[in-house]
């Protein structure tokens, strides 16, 4: 059995929670989203807690799901309240960045500039080198960090490109002579 689906999940003040057979929507100060509910899982509300309940813990498929719902749900619940962020550190002479309305502005040391349009529900902003990736939804967020690092990872021999903050990445030795 899942000991992250049997954890409850606190509701805060100021978040509504609604529950129908294959979803479970949460209203919060910062927007709403709705997590898909699966088959065999099911959710009670009691209060200002929530329960995720697994029905069959015989099939695998179903356990598989159960620690995955109640996810889902305890970070769309954080996500309206306090909302996501992932930062990027550009490293390399050059290496700029532009918060231009819905989309990023991009130097990398290519040839042209990348312009990355922006998902709705996801900001960008920049503070020298530091893009901060925001939004509500954590996997929105974590998808466009992923796609932005992915233009210019760090390479090992001098250490340049876009990583996350407080990543450390293993510098190897050049060719000897």
């Amino acid at each position: 059995m899942s000991r992250v689906g049997k954890e409850h999940i606190t509701i805060p003040a100021g978040v509504e929670i609604r529950i129908s057979d294959d979803s479970v929507t949460v209203k919060g100060a910062k927007g709403e989203l709705t997590s898909p509910l699966f088959p065999g899982i099911t959710v009670e509300q009691e209060g200002n807690v929530l329960n995720v309940k697994c029905d069959d813990l015989e099939t695998k498929k179903t356990k598989s799901f159960y620690g995955l719902a109640r996810m889902l749900i305890a970070n769309n619940v954080t996500g309206v309240t306090t909302g996501f962020e992932k930062k990027l550190e550009l490293r390399g002479v050059g290496y700029r960045a532009q918060s231009q309305g819905t989309s990023l502005n991009l130097s990398l040391g290519f040839s042209h500039p990348v312009v990355y349009a922006l998902p709705d529900g996801v900001t960008a902003t920049v503070d020298q080198s530091i893009v901060t990736v925001a939004g509500i939804d954590k996997q929105k967020v974590g998808q466009v960090a992923a796609e932005i690092r992915a233009y210019r990872p760090p390479e090992p021999y001098k250490g340049k490109g876009v990583r996350y903050v407080g990543e450390t990445v293993r510098m190897k030795e050049g060719k000897k002579a």
